[in-house]
Parts: structure tokens; C-alpha cells; sequence
């Protein structure tokens, strides 16, 4: 099955996402919804997107569903990462995930957002999480730990 490396969106997409991050950075916008801040690799510049995150067995998540965009290569450089929500600020010490966590926790995110992400996997929703095997290698996910390195 054929999945590019990264999903690049749409103008509409664009644009809701601008939209969107405002509403998140104003604290408008539903508990599980940040603005994702990285470092740029080559510009230094800082560098926001909306994200979702998601908890699985006590710790929590963030899943790239579009693949590796740029965040994610920034994030993976860095090594850390910014969340964003109203007044709140908070860095985290990112670590990829893979193996069975990770298709436990790719279930979990596709089950919890399938109305906003569905269409960028070719898994359905409610699937099992053995289903994820052929296809986790293409949606990067990261566990979020404090800035001393332990599990949020």
C-alpha cells in the first residue's frame, strides 16, 4: 500500500490550521488540542502547528498523521518540543516510539480523532491494533516526557 512520506495540505487545510491555532492559542479549543512549538533546523525560527494529543496507559502522545512534516523533522532534531494552550506554555523532552506500543497508540489516536484524521490512514477506525503493523513505519509518534526525561 502506497503512503507518502508526508501528506502536504490542501489551501483549505492551510487555512483552517491558522485559523484553528488561534483559537488554541486563546484557550478556546477542546482539552486535547495544542499548538505544537519547534525550533526550525536551519532557520532557528520558532515554528507552531495544531496538534492532538493522546493518552494511552497513563502516558500521553503526540501522532504526526500527515507523516514526517516539517515539525516532525524539527522536533526530531531538537529533541524537544513547546505545547501551547491558552496562558499554558510547557516543553517536553520527546521520545519516538515504535514496536507494539506504537501500534497501540496509533489505534487509540485514530479511534479517539477519526472524524478529523480518517483520511490519512488507510486502516479503519476500530480496527485492531495489529492492523497498524504494515503501516506504522509512515506515522511518527513521539511520547511526551518532562524536560528531566520521565513520562508526563
Amino acid at each position: 500500500m502506497a503512503i507518502p512520506d508526508f501528506r502536504k495540505p490542501t489551501r483549505p487545510e492551510q487555512l483552517f490550521n491558522r485559523l484553528f491555532g488561534v483559537l488554541v492559542r486563546f484557550g478556546l479549543a477542546p482539552r486535547y488540542n495544542y499548538l505544537v512549538e519547534v525550533r526550525g533546523r536551519t532557520t532557528g525560527r520558532v515554528y507552531s502547528a495544531p496538534i492532538n494529543i493522546v493518552e494511552v496507559g497513563g502516558r500521553t502522545f503526540l501522532v504526526a498523521p500527515r507523516g514526517r512534516t516539517q515539525w516532525v523533522r524539527n522536533a526530531e532534531a531538537a529533541g524537544d518540543v513547546v505545547l501551547v494552550r491558552g496562558q499554558s506554555r510547557r516543553r517536553f523532552r520527546i521520545r519516538p516510539i515504535s514496536g507494539e506500543d506504537k501500534l497501540h497508540v496509533l489505534k487509540a489516536y485514530l479511534d479517539r480523532y477519526k472524524l478529523a484524521v480518517q483520511r490519512y490512514f488507510p486502516v479503519r477506525a476500530g480496527s485492531e491494533s495489529r492492523a497498524f503493523r504494515d503501516i506504522a513505519d509512515h506515522y511518527p509518534v513521539f511520547e511526551l516526557l518532562d524536560a528531566e526525561g520521565e513520562a508526563s
